[in-house]
């Protein structure tokens, strides 16, 4: 029961995490978080109904569960404010790194040669920006307009 309990937790973590998008403005980033906020709270609630129904669950266990679900949810967003100065500081650390061996570069190529690599480097970049758009645009679930019939 608690894993069952738990994977629910992580599935909707989950699916929150990968809806956010690139290239937005930051209205617009806000308007999407309390749309995303709502429809979590959403499925959380469909899927306790599920529960409810699946498991012959009275109104107590209901609501225990709901206490355990938002006592995770709240663990694991204090986890994760917990590890966001690690995340930064590894950031900054593979910057440095990046831009040491920029310099390096710089130093072993001609400007030629250099003025190449940078511009190979950027279009790789963006081809694999462009491989994760792509990637994310075939997780997401297509609508077909016919209904399921089970």
């Amino acid at each position: 029961m608690k894993k069952l309990v738990l994977a629910i937790a992580f599935i909707g973590m989950g699916s929150f995490a990968m809806a956010q998008q690139t290239n937005t403005t930051q209205q617009d980033r806000q308007a999407r978080a309390v749309e995303m906020k709502q429809k979590m709270q959403q499925k959380q609630q469909e899927r306790l109904d599920q529960m409810q129904k699946d498991l012959n669950l009275n109104q107590s266990q209901v609501a225990q569960i709901k206490a355990l679900q938002d006592k995770r949810k709240a663990e694991m967003k204090a986890e994760f404010e917990k590890n966001k100065g690690d995340r930064q500081a590894k950031m900054q650390e593979m910057q440095a790194k990046r831009a040491q061996m920029d310099a390096d570069m710089k130093n072993i190529l001609n400007p030629e040669q250099y003025d190449k690599w940078q511009a190979d480097r950027k279009a790789k970049a963006e081809k694999m920006k462009m491989a994760k758009k792509d990637r994310r645009m075939m997780k997401k679930p297509m609508n077909t307009g016919t209904a399921d019939v089970n």
